[in-house]
């Protein structure tokens, strides 16, 4: 993580170390009140190490967004949404796996969409997360 900024009593922000980040205006994570929402994710340099595997792909992008979670001093028993894009309707199945592995135990609220594509081509998944940070959420 780049960093993190105060803008106010009940609002951090936490920089990301993506260029798409900086390029946009967008934070990797905020926090606003007791939730914690996490950006759009996509697996680490664009899933290099697992292209064609949406399985593989949504592992490391959950994984990835869960981690964003940490300057917050939360972990994946926080979250309480999570969204899951797919660019084919086939990988419904594998990516869903893999989120059932990553959240088996939490069971947020899950959508699931599918999109028509990503900014790089290479992309089959992209997650964003939402978590609490009520007395039930730290990591303890």
């Amino acid at each position: 993580m780049s960093g993190t900024s105060v803008d106010g009593p009940d609002v951090e922000r936490v920089a990301g170390p993506t260029p798409w980040q900086e390029s946009v205006g967008s934070g990797r994570a905020v926090a606003a009140g007791d939730f914690v929402l996490v950006a759009g994710t996509l697996p680490p340099a664009a899933g290099a190490a697992a292209l064609g595997n949406p399985y593989e792909q949504a592992r490391a992008a959950l994984n990835e967004a869960v981690a964003a979670l940490a300057p917050f001093g939360l972990g994946a028993e926080a979250v309480v949404r999570t969204r899951l894009y797919v660019s084919h309707a086939r990988d419904a199945e594998d990516v869903g796996r893999a989120h059932r592995e990553v959240f088996d135990g939490v069971r947020p609220v899950t959508t699931l969409l599918v999109v028509s594509g990503f900014a790089d081509s290479r992309v089959l998944v992209e997650v964003e997360l939402d978590a609490y940070r009520g007395a039930k959420g730290a990591v303890t």
